[in-house]
């Protein structure tokens, strides 16, 4: 079985701008199911399109808030996570560096995606000895290519290969340890094969403006989303 994660993020990561920041997308289980959703994504953008009149890329900037809740809406048998950091509760020493920032962006990524699949194992509905390969599709950014590698080792450690605490008393064991291969792959949303890059980017939208009104409650009403706040 392959395991695809689709994720984009939504606001600023600075403390000074911004009271949150979000990771979210989608976790879709198996090529056929993923088949399945590329094409009702593409019949529901095409009728968003057709209402709208918006000829380009179909993302939550450029789309009335009617219309992104109907996006939103038609993913609620999907499984959704999200990852929401609370800014002013980060540590003062991570915004000191470029490159501390980046790590724990990386870390919250890591454990808001982990969380999510760590529930739907629970649930049973993925079961871990069956899953071979999973691939993560992230919205291109400005990423350096070392900073793609970083992220790609340190989800492989995560469900693959299992991490210590820092102090390395405690092992945490992979969720996947038969799991032979992570894949990290940074692609263009506007590309039509992936459409469910621009579903995550919807996501991301509508799960950061709940956060932003702190509108939590409102979160815990969604079908299938998952998600954590950090720190």
């Amino acid at each position: 079985m392959n395991i695809y994660i689709y994720s984009d993020e939504s606001g600023v990561f600075d403390y000074k701008h911004d009271k949150y920041y979000v990771f979210a997308g989608l976790i879709v289980i198996g090529d056929e199911t993923r088949d399945d959703e590329r094409r009702k994504y593409a019949k529901v953008e095409l009728d968003v399109r057709n209402s709208t009149g918006i000829k380009g890329e179909l993302k939550a900037a450029v789309l009335p808030d009617k219309y992104k809740m109907k996006i939103f809406r038609s993913l609620n048998n999907c499984h959704r996570f999200a990852g929401i950091i609370e800014q002013k509760r980060v540590n003062d020493n991570i915004w000191k560096s470029k490159k501390d920032k980046q790590r724990y962006l990386d870390y919250v990524y890591k454990i808001s995606v982990k969380r999510a699949l760590e529930e739907l194992i629970n649930q049973g509905i993925i079961i871990p000895k069956d899953v071979e390969k999973i691939t993560f599709y992230v919205d291109e950014h400005t990423t350096a290519t070392n900073g793609c590698y970083e992220l790609r080792e340190g989800l492989e450690q995560e469900l693959k290969n299992g991490t210590y605490n820092m102090n390395y008393s405690f092992f945490f064991p992979p969720l996947f340890p038969d799991l032979k291969v992570v894949d990290l792959q940074y692609l263009n949303s506007a590309t039509p094969k992936n459409r469910l890059v621009r579903a995550a980017d919807i996501i991301a939208n509508v799960v950061y403006h709940y956060a932003t009104i702190e509108d939590f409650e409102k979160l815990k009403t969604f079908s299938n989303l998952h998600y954590v706040i950090q720190p």
